[in-house]
């Protein structure tokens, strides 16, 4: 894997707020957003604390009781530039993907209960802001993918 060029240049820091703003302003989020960039080791020790999986990923989204608080999300730059690099895509589009969907489960959408709802938010939302395959399609095709591969060995 090729190493991922950082994200910190004031202008790529810049569009990517930018583009946290403009999805929070499209969900009609209110209240601060904090996003976080951060380790694969640090994101394991996030999961293991709140969701209790041992195991690095790319995103999490913690909702806040606070007022005038959204919420926070926490992203793996690690995980986030093997996504970009696996997928063909820069690292700020794979950021501005994990951003997006952070701010879905920030807004009240859960993909594990929600009967399709978040992924059909999430499709029309990366349409709009012209990204590629979000993550409800990718753990999809993954679990497709599983799945034949599980019958063949049948």
């Amino acid at each position: 894997m090729t190493r991922p060029k950082p994200i910190a240049k004031r202008s790529d820091a810049q569009a990517l707020s930018q583009f946290a703003a403009q999805a929070q302003r499209a969900l009609a989020l209110r209240g601060d957003v904090n996003v976080c960039v951060t380790s694969s080791n640090e994101m394991r020790s996030l999961n293991r604390r709140f969701r209790r999986k041992n195991i690095a990923t790319d995103v999490l989204s913690f909702p806040s009781q606070t007022p005038g608080v959204a919420g926070d999300i926490a992203i793996s730059l690690e995980i986030a530039a093997r996504n970009a690099d696996d997928l063909g895509h820069d690292l700020a589009t794979e950021v501005k993907i994990l951003i997006l969907h952070g701010m879905l489960h920030l807004a009240g959408y859960d993909h594990e209960i929600d009967d399709g709802e978040m992924q059909a938010r999430e499709a029309g939302l990366r349409q709009r802001f012209k990204l590629p395959v979000g993550l409800i399609e990718r753990a999809q095709r993954q679990s497709l993918k599983s799945a034949k591969r599980g019958a063949r060995r049948a």
